[in-house]
């Protein structure tokens, strides 16, 4: 009786930190929101982060794409040729692509990246004080630092997502059509008639921008309150790149779920 009388208090107590830290979390959400609406506008700090998450991610997320593509397309193509339905190569890679791994995937690379680098950024200048000196000259970091780097990654995440689709079409493409035989006008009659715009694309828009809002919020966040030593900013990096790896998988679910892809 002892025991279980232990383990539902330590249960209740994880339970109540967990919420106490959710509370915390969209605290710092809702202030870093009225930043972003608010003047002064930071715009210069706004196109800096936004060349150092995205433009700066473009090679990992290309490559990575492209890759993605022909494996989807060789194992797509001996797969379907199986049941003589390699003619609807375009349409499997296509939707798979722009309706899970696109999204998905690119978050995930952008967590590794650029979430991490955030967090560590963050907690360094929490670990040489930077922040307190930007409060001693009456500078909000939230405003200067935090904000920028939580809506550009809202902004870049989209645009990976679409660019890393792209790619991956290409690469799926490159595969099926001159190492298969597959005629290049079937493949891409397939992938057109099976997209939907609203449906298919709208919902992979609508995923890669939760991405970027949970990857922006989750790294400035364990950043900001980090323990200033040396191990903090290692534990604020790891557990960036943890929780929100997690987040997105979780997310993605309930955002296909009530999002509701017809086919």
């Amino acid at each position: 009786m002892a025991d279980a009388a232990a383990l539902t208090r330590e249960l209740g107590w994880r339970s109540l930190q967990i919420v106490v830290e959710l509370g915390r979390m969209l605290g710092f959400a809702g202030a870093i929101a009225r930043r972003l609406v608010s003047p002064p506008y930071r715009l210069r700090r706004f196109a800096e982060e936004v060349f150092g998450l995205g433009v700066l991610s473009l090679v990992i997320v290309c490559v990575s794409g492209v890759a993605v593509g022909m494996v989807l397309g060789l194992q797509g193509y001996n797969t379907l040729v199986r049941f003589g339905a390699e003619t609807s190569l375009g349409a499997v890679v296509g939707l798979t692509l722009i309706r899970e791994l696109g999204p998905v995937l690119t978050a995930l690379l952008v967590v590794g990246r650029a979430g991490s680098a955030t967090a560590a950024e963050i907690a360094s200048m929490v670990l040489t004080e930077q922040l307190d000196g930007l409060r001693m000259m009456s500078i909000d970091p939230l405003d200067l630092v935090v904000a920028p780097k939580a809506g550009s990654m809202v902004l870049v995440m989209p645009l990976l997502s679409a660019l890393f689709i792209l790619c991956g079409l290409g690469g799926a493409y490159l595969v099926g059509v001159p190492l298969m035989g597959l005629d290049g006008g079937i493949f891409l009659s397939s992938l057109q008639s099976s997209v939907e715009l609203v449906n298919d694309v709208g919902g992979s828009l609508l995923k890669a921008v939760i991405f970027g809002c949970l990857t922006g919020l989750i790294a400035t966040y364990r950043g900001y309150t980090a323990v200033p030593t040396s191990a903090g900013v290692s534990a604020a990096t790891t557990s960036t790149v943890v929780t929100t790896s997690v987040a997105v998988l979780i997310s993605d679910y309930f955002v296909t779920a009530l999002w509701g892809f017809q086919r």
